[in-house]
């Protein structure tokens, strides 16, 4: 969320930064709004301020008189509609600040889709075209002929969009979270966190889901008690920080979980029917980073560094784009994707995005520390995939699948798995 005092004093310039997110401020409905809710407050302040003034004049006089009473009770009850004027701006300001999308940085790049991405490097052999590459098949036509995939039986139990995987197939979802977990614990300096998968509604409004994403969450509720699922372990480890005290020689907090991860897929009807891509429930390894804003982007390219290695120790070639400013995520101010290549779709496919978002969900969320001088500061997040098991399961099938039809896989992972090849028909070597 945004100061509106610094986003009217931008002005015009916030409104042309925001504008290369697809995004039109209303510039002149803020200052309103911010307005409103000043005078309300003022208003609030000089009422109560008679009342209070009015009470100790009271007191030295002894025994209020009935007249004294009643205009104590007038006095209460414009303190109580002054209140009530001032809720109701405060909830205006709060509404329109709530909608408005994090300011892109200056190095992020023009455009709206994944087409104005702009490649920073590559990493592995370079990947053949699919016409030249008898290997290439898709991973849930590989899974299936390993017996590791079972589609049907993720559609009798829940519908589309959902996956079952079997034998060896389970053990490599789960060998990969552990090593995923193992990585960053031990090597990147990470603090694990086991995390709730339910989460208020402040929580998700913290980090940006809520208002905007509401109809890409899974929500519940028992009783009066509303809960959603999370999309994202980024949402409880972010909100792990909310309304602390914390000190600026406690910076940068490392967070990282292995959750299950919920979301509706509301704009992606018919995209990635098959197989693992686009669930609506998949496990994933996250990474969240809070430091000071000078040093976010710092932080972004360590946390950039730690995804990759992810990749790099499975041996899977992949690229690293910088995403425009229109395909940023809301609350990011700048983000680069890593895409792992697929084979069997003859494409670059994201496999992580890794952000940096300033102090927007700080500012939501109340995450605040005190600098050496004894000034309190909003901190600033990141946050990151690494990595999600089952697109990274993808990729291993379709970058390993053999001639003979079975899958080789990294030595990075027989520790974790037991064995270093998916034969058909669910055996292992």
């Amino acid at each position: 969320m945004h100061d509106p005092r610094e986003l009217v004093a931008a002005g015009q310039a916030a409104v042309r930064r925001l504008a290369r997110r697809r995004f039109t401020l209303d510039l002149d409905g803020l200052e309103e709004a911010r307005r409103a809710r000043s005078t309300a407050e003022a208003e609030v302040t000089r009422l109560r301020t008679e009342a209070n003034r009015a009470s100790r004049g009271r007191a030295r006089t002894g025994p209020p008189s009935e007249a004294e009473k009643e205009a104590a009770r007038v006095r209460r009850a414009e303190v109580q509609r002054a209140e009530a004027v001032l809720r109701e701006a405060d909830r205006s300001l709060t509404g329109l600040l709530l909608s408005v999308p994090n300011i892109p940085l200056d190095d992020v790049p023009d455009g709206d889709s994944e087409k104005e991405a702009v490649e920073v490097r590559r990493w592995g052999p370079e990947p053949r075209p699919p016409a030249a590459d008898g290997r290439a098949l898709h991973h849930a036509d590989i899974g299936e002929v390993l017996g590791i995939l079972d589609p049907g039986a993720a559609a009798r139990l829940s519908g589309a969009r959902f996956s079952v995987s079997r034998g060896p197939g389970a053990r490599l979802e789960r060998a990969l979270a552990d090593f995923f977990l193992d990585l960053h614990t031990r090597e990147h300096g990470y603090t694990e966190y086991a995390v709730p998968y339910l989460v208020t509604r402040e929580t998700m409004t913290g980090t940006g889901q809520l208002p905007k994403f509401e109809e890409d969450l899974f929500a519940t509720r028992v009783g009066d008690r509303e809960l959603f699922l999370i999309p994202t372990a980024e949402v409880p480890l972010t909100g792990l920080l909310a309304h602390e005290p914390l000190d600026a020689r406690s910076l940068p907090y490392a967070f990282t979980a292995r959750t299950p991860c919920f979301r509706a897929e509301a704009g992606a009807y018919g995209r990635d029917t098959r197989g693992v891509l686009r669930l609506h429930q998949f496990e994933k390894v996250e990474l969240v980073r809070v430091c000071a804003e000078e040093e976010a982007g710092e932080q972004l390219a360590l946390m950039l560094g730690h995804a990759e290695e992810c990749l790099r120790r499975l041996g899977l070639t992949y690229r690293v784009v910088l995403l425009p400013a229109g395909d940023m995520g809301f609350s990011a101010r700048m983000t680069y994707d890593i895409e792992v290549w697929l084979p069997g779709s003859g494409a670059y496919r994201e496999i992580s995005s890794v952000s940096d978002c300033g102090t927007f969900q700080s500012r939501r969320a109340g995450i605040r520390y005190r600098t050496a001088e004894g000034r309190k500061a909003f901190a600033a997040t990141l946050n990151g995939s690494a990595l999600p098991v089952g697109r990274t399961v993808a990729a291993l099938l379709e970058q390993g699948l053999q001639p003979d039809g079975s899958v080789v896989l990294p030595d990075a992972l027989a520790p974790y798995t037991g064995f270093s090849r998916l034969l058909p028909g669910g055996g292992t070597d």
